[in-house]
Formats: C-alpha cells, structure tokens, sequence
C-alpha cells in the first residue's frame, strides 16, 4: 500500500506528554533565536569577517554529534531524564557564556572562543534532543501510541523554527543583544524544569553496555534519506541566513498550520510520493517568489507550507525504515538530518552570500531542485524497497 495516515488518538495526549513536547519546543526556540541575531553582532559588534562568522555557526553542525556515540550509554548508565536535564543545563550555560563574552567590551573576543563556544553548544544541545526525542517521549507513552507521538512531538520543535527567530528579532530590536542572550537562557531553564515535573520510573540498563554504538544516534539503513533530507534542510538554512523581517517568521507559522491542515485533509490517503514532491515544489516557489518579490508575504507561507509537509512525512519514512527497537534511533537520525543542514545552510549563506541575497537564493533553488530530483529518481524507490513497517 503506498498511502499511508497518521491516525490520532486523544488518550495520548496526558500531562507527561504535553510537557515533554513544550520542553522539545522551548529548548529548540532557544537554540534558534540566535540564528537571526548572533550573525549580526559578530560582525558589527565583534568585528569578525562573514567567513569567520559562517564557520562559527556552521561549528554548531559538527557539535550535534560529539556526544552521539555514547547517547545510548549515558541514558542507560545514568537515569535517563537527569541525563536530558544536565545537557539542558548545558545549553543554558553555554548561552549564558555569551554575555560574558558581550560584556568584555574593551577587546574583541577571539573567533576560536566563539567556535568553541558553537560546538559546545551544538553538543550539549544534540544531546537534549537526542535523548528527549528517543527516549523521554517514546517512554510517557503506549506502544501503539508512539508513531503518532513522534510526529506530533516533531510538530512542536518544528514551530520552532518560526517562533525562535521571531522571538530573537523582537528582543534585539526592542531591548539588545543581552536581552536575547538572557531570554534563550530562561527558555533553556523553562524547558528543563518541565522535564524535572515528568516522573520516570527506574528501568534496569542492559547487560552488556557498549560505551559508543549507533543505538539511539544514527540509522545506518537510513542513509539516504539522511542526505536528501540534508540537502533539503541546507535550502531552508540558507534562506534563514537572509536579513529577514520578524514578519517572515510570523507567517512562516501561518505555513506551519495549513501544513498541518494539508496532511489531515488534503494528504490524508494520497499517494506515498505525491506529498514530498508537492513539498519540494512549494519550496522552490517560496524561493522563486523571495528572489522575483522580496516583499511579498507569500514567500514566507509557502516556506511553512513546504517545511510542514517535507518534514512530517520524512520522520515517518524514518520511522519506517527502522527495525525492531530502532524507533529512538530514526528519531535521533532525522533529528541530525535537519539540524545538520540548518546548521550549514546558514552558515555557507553568511560565508559566500554575505550582502548577496540573489546569490544566496540561487544557492538554494538549486539545492531544492537537486533534493527534487534526487527524491523523484532514487530515493522514494529505495525507499519503498527496505521499509520495514
């Protein structure tokens, strides 16, 4: 059959599972408030060229898999909610590690401390969601319960993506860069004491641990799905890397939710392909739209429009390329996916594209034509080919 629907089921949305996924969002939101701003103040307030300034932000892609390899021991090593917590406190460190750093105001600071400080950051985040999205969340919730728990779990850090910048804008241009740093801080903080107020019951580790593993990190089945959603991230993150208005990112959201209506109404027993391909396809409207009319508002809803939909469907191909007990490690492959090509979408846009925004829009009309014909020719085929659900 190659339809497939995401049934839904209101038992499973308790009180664990509501704090979880708003502790999924907040801890997103305050990772990607600072994609807008922080670009900003390193080159005008720190002084760093465009190159500096991508390959800082790009540092955080590489972070996301510091800890990958010992996901699966440390959440069966330690208990596995104190894990998340810690690396949420991490987060809220390394932030805050920036206003120490904005206050040393009679020096520039050095482009390695703020390489340094983007890998950290990107590490102690990958971990958070890593164990949040492969464990925590799968774990409140019943076992034929779990494939729709992660696709509505995905729905929150994906509003993110719009509610994060938004959030960053407004607080630099009403307040100041501090004020930014200080907010990601306390939606770090939120976000972890909403996971403090989950109880989970002690669960006995394995036998044999393996220190470093795959378990819970990345699918190695899943390769190519991971490229091609990488290559599609990358087009997002380049146009994230823009000068945009707060306003794009409000109606980004208004994307998200006729997304969501999308996949309810129009896609609900479609064929498999069609939703993918209709994404990728608004996609490039969005960024033909951006490039011929910079100032029209439906640029920015084709972009919600097209990342609600490319996103939702791929988690669940990965769900469904994964074997028994692998549910954690789709999540965390799909995770990195994304993240990744954020992450360097946005930088390669501030390092090649600086003060260039037709250059930096060509760049991702391309990558989304590629990811369109990559998807088209091999990897909706392979796909069906080794699914395992």
């Amino acid at each position: 059959m190659n339809t497939q629907n995401t049934p839904v089921h209101i038992k499973l949305w308790h009180r664990d599972f509501w704090l979880l996924s708003i502790a999924s969002m907040l801890l997103t939101m305050s990772v990607y408030m600072l994609l807008p701003v922080m670009p900003v103040w390193l080159m005008e307030e720190e002084n760093f060229s465009p190159q500096q300034t991508g390959l800082s932000m790009g540092a955080f892609a590489f972070g996301l898999y510091l800890f990958g390899v010992h996901c699966s021991w440390l959440v069966q090593h330690y208990r596995r909610n104190v894990v998340c917590m810690w690396a949420i406190a991490g987060v809220a460190a390394i932030v805050g590690l920036l206003w120490y750093i904005d206050s040393q105001r009679y020096e520039f600071v050095d482009f390695w401390v703020i390489l340094l400080q983007r890998l950290m950051l990107g590490a102690a985040f990958g971990l958070a969601q890593m164990v949040l999205s492969s464990t925590l969340i799968i774990d409140t919730c019943e076992s034929f319960q779990r494939t729709e728990a992660n696709h509505s779990a995905s729905w929150f850090s994906r509003f993110a993506l719009s509610l994060g910048p938004l959030t960053g804008l407004l607080v630099v241009q009403y307040v100041d860069f501090t004020a930014v740093i200080w907010t990601s801080v306390a939606l770090a903080l939120v976000s972890l004491l909403l996971v403090k107020w989950v109880t989970f019951p002690f669960r006995a580790p394995e036998d044999y641990l393996h220190v470093a593993s795959l378990d819970r990190f990345f699918l190695p089945q899943g390769s190519l799905l991971f490229v091609n959603l990488l290559l599609i991230s990358m087009a997002v993150g380049l146009m994230i890397s823009l000068p945009l208005e707060p306003r794009f990112y409000a109606l980004v959201m208004a994307g998200f939710l006729l997304a969501l209506l999308a996949q309810r109404f129009v896609f609900r027993d479609a064929e498999l392909k069609s939703e993918i391909i209709s994404g990728l396809i608004l996609l490039l409207g969005s960024q033909l739209v951006l490039l011929l009319v910079p100032v029209s508002p439906l640029a920015p809803v084709l972009v919600g429009l097209s990342v609600g939909i490319i996103g939702g469907r791929f988690l669940l191909f990965f769900i469904k390329l994964s074997r028994h007990c692998q549910r954690g490690t789709s999540q965390s492959t799909y995770f990195l996916g994304w993240e990744t090509g954020l992450a360097l979408g946005v930088a390669i846009g501030i390092a090649y594209g600086h003060g260039q925004p037709q250059r930096v829009l060509c760049m991702a009309i391309v990558l989304s034509a590629v990811s369109l014909l990559l998807y088209h020719f091999f990897t909706h085929s392979w796909f069906l080919r080794n699914k395992n659900r």
